[in-house]
């Protein structure tokens, strides 16, 4: 972790502590503990030590997988006769309130999100809390050490793998009353889904939801697809998988027409493709988010396609961002897209442009790179042909 610019905020504005309160689903809070437990703990940053409040029952684990200089369990603080006195609210407010006293702790930042009851408690005993406006942790996280880096190449190789066993099944489809078949049966999103969740399950990844759209339902950005997928319509499939171990994701979008492909899907997809090369070629440390995605809106705009940038009610053409962060969210920061800030060495993003009409069906590739030193390194593999 980069702790330096985490003391640095703590000391400028006055805070004994950084503490969050909640699972290791919260990507700031499995970031900052290095610690991976399904109900709420307490991390305790000060810059002198890590501090974790875990129940007793991930006493143990937390001792030996987590980041935290100190582990505390709940009855260092007579949880369970607090409880039975006061009630379970009433003692947990005690107890946290007990643990930010042995640490020394009288001010403290917290996510945006913190609980509520948590800070009331601690600010009914005259603890300071303040929400981190700045989002502080989530910043941090943004810049991926060269470990970090390596956990989302992993997840993307597995990712292709996936990818690539879907495409598999598409080209092994028969066409029949212009729908796919396989083995007899309606080829669905679905089947192809579950193609690609049980790949990554052997790859050691794990995925709640696959875009698999075709036809009309692609040209949604955000639509899962489902039902017969078409022969001779674009076919959107967007994979966004999770390392179980490592817990970091991938990200990648592909297009595929199974059949023969209209002049004018195959011009979009090789505009798409010329947009998303050219936000690659800007990317480089210093260049704006903003400056990438200004780099797609110009080839869209170019070739006679409508961008929100050029119009900006527009429900057609370019409708999106060009990318964002992929870390431990597979959305977090940076932002590429208008207002985007600066790209640092280590900020992994995603390059995915994209064009959408009801009438054509949907079409978007996305790579995803990290920006370097000398500019940036593709973390993509796969192919980006059009026609199966």
């Amino acid at each position: 972790m980069h702790a330096d610019a985490l003391d640095t905020y703590l000391d400028r504005e006055n805070y004994d502590g950084y503490l969050i309160d909640a699972d290791s689903e919260d990507a700031d809070q499995r970031y900052l503990s290095g610690y991976d437990a399904p109900d709420p703990f307490l991390t305790l940053y000060t810059p002198g030590d890590l501090w974790l409040l875990v129940p007793g029952l991930e006493y143990g684990r937390a001792k030996t997988d987590s980041n935290a200089d100190v582990v505390r369990r709940f009855a260092d603080y007579d949880f369970q006769s607090l409880r039975e006195e006061r009630g379970r609210n009433e003692a947990r407010r005690r107890m946290v309130s007990g643990f930010l006293a042995e640490a020394e702790v009288d001010a403290v930042a917290v996510p945006e999100r913190f609980p509520l009851d948590t800070a009331d408690g601690l600010r009914e005993r005259e603890v300071t809390v303040d929400p981190d406006a700045e989002n502080t942790i989530t910043t941090i996280r943004a810049t991926k050490t060269a470990e970090e880096v390596e956990h989302v190449r992993a997840a993307q190789r597995a990712n292709e793998t996936a990818l690539a066993a879907a495409e598999e099944l598409l080209a092994a489809a028969t066409t029949e009353d212009g729908r796919l078949h396989y083995d007899g049966e309606p080829l669905t999103a679905e089947r192809v889904k579950e193609e690609i969740e049980v790949t990554l399950l052997r790859e050691g990844c794990a995925l709640a939801e696959t875009i698999v759209a075709g036809g009309p339902q692609g040209a949604d950005p955000h639509e899962r697809g489902s039902g017969p997928l078409p022969a001779n319509e674009p076919i959107v499939i967007d994979v966004f998988p999770r390392d179980t171990d490592t817990k970091y994701h991938a990200d990648m979008t592909r297009t595929f027409v199974v059949g023969e492909a209209s002049d004018a899907v195959r011009r979009r997809h090789e505009i798409t493709i010329e947009a998303m090369e050219a936000a690659i070629e800007s990317v480089e440390p210093g260049v704006t988010g903003e400056t990438v995605h200004a780099a797609v809106c110009d080839v869209y705009e170019g070739a006679g396609y409508e961008t929100l940038r050029s119009s900006p009610e527009t429900d057609t053409g370019f409708i999106h961002s060009t990318g964002h962060g992929v870390g431990l969210d597979v959305h977090e920061l940076p932002r590429v897209a208008p207002g985007g800030r600066e790209l640092e060495p280590g900020h992994v993003i995603t390059i995915e442009p994209g064009l959408y009409d009801p009438g054509v069906g949907g079409m978007r590739v996305e790579d995803l790179v990290v920006v370097t030193e000398g500019g940036c390194e593709n973390l993509t593999e796969y192919h980006t042909d059009l026609v199966i």
